[in-house]
């Protein structure tokens, strides 16, 4: 004979004190991020709150970027997001890296070819890492450095965008050396102009304004 089904009130079901708020704020992360696939990235977002560490979610809604030339599917937003988690570790073991990049519902092909414009071992930099990211979504060196300025700096969202000159010689440096028709004495050249310019009045700090001209909406 079945038994009858159980009838229970409020009373009788406890109900975890953090789990309304755990609940709520994840969700609050999902509609911000927005991820492609939702049980990936959650898997990812608890993952990283078990452990403590900086969780996969954007700091607001961003609205699809249609302007890259091609489909990465990668966005600053999800640049920043990558740099929130790895930044503070200077050097980042790959398979951590690839976990990552993988709860943020990113194309894997676009990860190997990242890492085969420098190859690396067991670890990579992850300035530098980010410097190739931001090559993808520029068009041109410029632009890739316009996004860097934007993701490392301090200043408020739409503002100058000011890193320290040393960050800045340092990631151009590096993208430039990948470009073969780039010449080394061309990348001084251009450092050492852009330097007597930050130097003589921003403190050593250099923004977009200093070397990022936008173009003109024809």
């Amino acid at each position: 004979m079945p038994l009858p089904d159980a009838t229970f009130c409020a009373q009788q079901i406890p109900i975890p004190p953090d789990l309304p708020d755990i609940l709520k704020q994840f969700t609050k992360a999902a509609i911000r991020t927005q991820p492609a696939d939702v049980l990936r990235w959650s898997a990812g977002y608890f993952s990283a709150l078990s452990r403590g560490e900086p969780l996969p979610v954007k700091d607001r809604l961003e609205l699809p970027v249609a302007t890259q030339k091609t489909d990465t599917g990668l966005t600053q937003g999800l640049l920043r997001v990558l740099h929130k988690q790895c930044s503070h570790l200077g050097s980042v073991e790959l398979p951590d890296l690839e976990q990552k990049w993988r709860a943020l519902c990113l194309p894997m092909e676009k990860f190997h070819a990242l890492l085969v414009m420098d190859p690396c071992e067991d670890r990579v930099e992850w300035t530098k890492f980010l410097a190739l990211s931001c090559s993808l979504l520029g068009g041109s060196l410029d632009s890739a450095m316009k996004h860097v300025c934007e993701i490392l700096s301090t200043d408020p969202e739409g503002g100058p965008a000011r890193i320290p000159f040393t960050t800045f010689s340092y990631v151009y440096r590096y993208l430039a050396s990948l470009d073969t028709d780039v010449s080394q004495e061309n990348i001084e050249s251009y450092l050492s102009s852009l330097q007597k310019k930050v130097e003589s009045r921003k403190h050593g700090m250099i923004g977009l304004s200093d070397f990022f001209v936008p173009k003109r909406k024809v």
